[in-house]
């Protein structure tokens, strides 16, 4: 698939809030910090079409962005999150399952995963509970050009194994660099196969 155009299409709090056209969503996660943004900018072609920050926690929103007028990319806030308050935490996490749980259209929902260390604790928890509740979901390893191709390699099999613990059918998964663009054709054709 070829994105030749990505528009922002709006925030909102909630599901129900969200841009009123019924086209399919592909939702984008991950902890604080992951490097979701940068992913997003790079599969779009468009270096500022997300927010990035170097500081964690930047998405506060649920971000709808309109691809080629035939489907949503959906930035969603990240989970763990970075230096906020208990309250706004609480929000935070109550605005992410509510969309997750209640947006009929969300077609599957990316879980970002950092490459470079071990899947973390609160990942696989995050994963579970998307298995509980059925949510269609892909996990792609983010900041794969900061590992040799053996060493990425060797992480995401690594990773796979502390997931078997949890799951006997492993996801869809894909290594990706917004640095280098590795990763991108593999998500765009993986999104193109449900359009």
């Amino acid at each position: 698939m070829r994105i030749s155009e990505a528009k922002f299409a709006g925030s909102s709090a909630k599901a129900a809030n969200k841009p009123s056209r019924k086209l399919p969503e592909f939702a984008f996660i991950g902890r604080s910090n992951v490097g979701k943004s940068s992913l997003i900018n790079m599969l779009c072609g468009n270096r500022k079409l997300a927010k990035t920050s170097s500081t964690p926690g930047k998405t506060k929103l649920i971000n709808h962005f309109i691809i080629n007028d035939s489907w949503y990319l959906v930035d969603l806030p990240g989970y763990g999150f970075a230096k906020v308050s208990k309250n706004e935490r609480e929000a935070l996490r109550k605005m992410i399952s509510d969309y997750i749980l209640n947006s009929g259209e969300m077609v599957s929902l990316f879980t970002l995963v950092d490459s470079r260390h071990d899947i973390q604790k609160i990942d696989i928890e995050f994963l579970s509970w998307l298995g509980e509740n059925g949510i269609p979901f892909a996990i792609i390893f983010t900041k794969g050009d900061k590992l040799g191709p053996n060493a990425l390699k060797a992480q995401i099999e690594r990773d796979k194994e502390i997931l078997s613990e949890w799951w006997e059918e492993m996801p869809p998964m894909f290594a990706s660099s917004a640095e280098t663009g590795m990763g991108r054709d593999e998500i765009l054709d993986y999104i193109e196969q449900y359009i």
